[in-house]
């Protein structure tokens, strides 16, 4: 849209949002997805139909931004620890996609004719995968953390990563030789990336957090908001500057975010953007379709988009399967990453401008690429279908939650979730509970209880199972991590939900309270008052001053967790009671019954 005023670029936002607003929702009726839809809008408005938009390249440009907030919100819902965790995925799996996609297309295009230099260069450009297609189809199904979806998020974190090599790689092969000081640059733009990164870290570390404490004190809405999308865009910047993906520093400030009690306030504040952008962005990728160059090559573009197609899920389901997921989720995850990647429309021109293809072949590249993106989730919808199919039946029971309604949901009938029941129940409150494990579901169907089989950490059961309408949902869970995976999923999808979770200790409690639940139970503390106060008596304490002490000593425990909310685990210890070695008292210690808050005793009676 060639406007230079303000009017303009008002008339240029309003079309935008007709076209987001029209394409969305009607492609999601016509069972499409959404990102079809944009696409779809993209292409009507830019320079293929009716000319609208003429200038795509500043459009995805300024829509990357999309992707790049869309990548910082899924970092936020990640801890440090579930990345590190997640490792021998992103540089196994990811670093295997990346060589092995690469491999096969530079030997597809040596075979067609290349030479072995723009072979590799198209191999490359092609071995990435859809970010934001894959992870829009992942989160309108609700599946970013079942197996296959973190699986996925691997590889494509991983494909950021290889952005750096990929887009220096190219021009060396251009060169045709390598030369001294083309290693010389690519070791300096990799040591830049790291020092970006590096301080990235630092910052997220140490800076954010008491930034946003003191903002947070100055009761604005407005300045938390910009405070938001500065740090979005600010750490997206920094990485651009040493020449990585700007998701990937948008991504890793997310991540280290992540456990800070500011999450959900920022996760609130760029939600709105991402959403937006990223409709802007499918939009661009649509203008970057030329119509007239895919009616000229219709037979030759859909055979090679189906090959390329094929090539793609073929290599991460085979990849999958040796990384250990099922028949049906290789499937899912070789539809899920066989687009073509953001980055592919960035290689390609590149590979022109270094003459390593013509600009009629990087034209038909870059119309498969865009091509691919628009068949992604009719494959993804088609791979679900047959993983249903390809996936062995369960010998437990099938997922039924037609008669579920309860008040309470509790997620786990292991041995607290029974007791937690028994209240509940005892009060006549309608209660619905969950189980993953098909033969504790039988054992409490004979002790007259009926309990639903689903996996609670699956977003999908529990709107199939009530979540939506629960008052109150009790997570029972007695892996931690799971745990918290299924609180950050409750925390988004539920939010008026109260929850009340157990916790596996001290520590995995203070990392609740940190990620805003109010209602944490630690699963061993009243059990271990109990018998704390039971070997008082047996050692002839009364009764009567054996309950003084453990409610003297819920009382420390208590300040002592509020403390060590604001400044960790190792805080308030003097408030615990211990049995380090004291000096010998200069004065008879206090008969059996003295207080213990300090205050005097009565003298001990004599004897005789």
């Amino acid at each position: 849209m060639d406007h230079g005023s303000s009017s303009g670029m008002l008339i240029g936002a309003l079309v935008f949002l007709v076209a987001a607003v029209t394409a969305g929702p009607l492609a999601r009726r016509l069972g499409l997805g959404v990102a079809v839809g944009y696409l779809a809008a993209g292409v009507v408005i830019g320079p293929a139909a009716l000319g609208l938009f003429r200038d795509t390249a500043s459009v995805l440009h300024v829509a990357e931004i999309g992707v790049v907030m869309l990548l910082f919100l899924i970092g936020l819902e990640l801890r440090v620890e579930r990345l590190i965790a997640l490792r021998r995925l992103v540089v196994g799996l990811g670093g295997m996609q990346i060589g092995v996609t690469a491999l096969a297309f530079s030997a597809l295009g040596w075979s067609f004719g290349l030479d072995p230099a723009p072979a590799v260069a198209v191999g490359v450009s092609l071995a990435f995968s859809g970010t934001a297609m894959a992870l829009q189809i992942l989160e309108e199904r609700g599946h970013l953390n079942r197996s296959y979806g973190e699986k996925t998020f691997s590889v494509l974190l991983a494909q950021d990563i290889a952005v750096v090599p990929a887009l220096a790689l190219v021009p060396m092969l251009g060169d045709g030789a390598g030369h001294a000081a083309d290693w010389g640059e690519a070791l300096s733009s990799a040591a830049a990336g790291v020092a970006a990164l590096a301080g990235i870290v630092v910052a997220g570390r140490y800076l954010l957090d008491p930034m946003f404490r003191l903002l947070a004190g100055a009761g604005a809405r407005e300045v938390m908001t910009a405070a938001a999308l500065l740090v979005v865009l600010g750490a997206a910047e920094v990485a651009a500057l040493a020449g990585l993906s700007m998701a990937l520093g948008a991504f890793l400030a997310g991540v280290l975010l992540a456990g800070s009690s500011y999450r959900h306030e920022l996760e609130a504040d760029v939600e709105p953007f991402r959403g937006l952008l990223i409709a802007l962005f499918f939009m661009g990728i649509g203008m970057t379709i030329d119509v007239k160059v895919i009616a000229a090559n219709a037979l030759l573009l859909a055979g090679g988009v189906l090959l390329y197609l094929t090539i793609k899920i073929a290599v991460a389901a085979g990849l999958a399967r040796i990384f250990g997921a099922t028949r049906g989720d290789a499937l899912r995850i070789g539809a899920l990453l066989a687009a073509a990647g953001e980055f592919a429309f960035v290689l390609f021109p590149l590979a022109q401008a270094n003459g390593l293809i013509s600009a009629e072949a990087a034209g038909l590249l870059s119309a498969a690429a865009a091509l691919s993106l628009v068949a992604s989730p009719a494959v993804a919808l088609v791979a679900e279908w047959a993983a249903d199919r390809a996936e062995p039946r369960s010998d437990g029971p099938e997922e039924d939650f037609t008669d579920a309604k309860g008040q309470v949901m509790i997620i786990g009938f292991g041995r607290v979730g029974q007791i937690a029941a028994q209240l509940l129940l005892a009060e006549g409150v309608e209660t619905t509970l969950i189980d993953a494990n098909a033969q504790r579901v039988e054992q409490a169907s004979r002790f007259g209880f009926k309990v639903y089989y689903g996996d609670g950490g699956r977003l999908d059961v529990l709107r199939a199972a009530g979540a939506g309408e629960a008052r109150a949902i009790l997570v029972c869970i007695d892996d931690r991590q799971v745990t918290e995976r299924i609180v950050e999923m409750l925390q988004r999808s539920f939010p008026l939900a109260e929850l009340v979770v157990k916790a596996y200790d001290r520590g995995h409690a203070l990392d609740l309270y940190g990620a805003g639940v109010e209602r944490v139970v630690r699963e061993t503390f009243e059990s271990a008052l109990l018998l704390g106060r039971l070997g008082l008596e047996a050692v002839g304490v009364d009764p009567e001053r054996a309950a003084e002490i453990e409610a003297d000593v819920r009382r420390r425990d208590a300040q002592r967790l509020e403390i060590q909310k604001v400044e960790g685990i190792t805080a308030g210890r003097h408030l615990s009671y211990t049995n380090q070695p004291t000096p010998e008292p200069l004065s008879m210690p206090k008969r059996k019954g003295g207080k213990i808050d300090g205050e005097a005793a009565p003298a001990p009676a004599r004897a005789g």
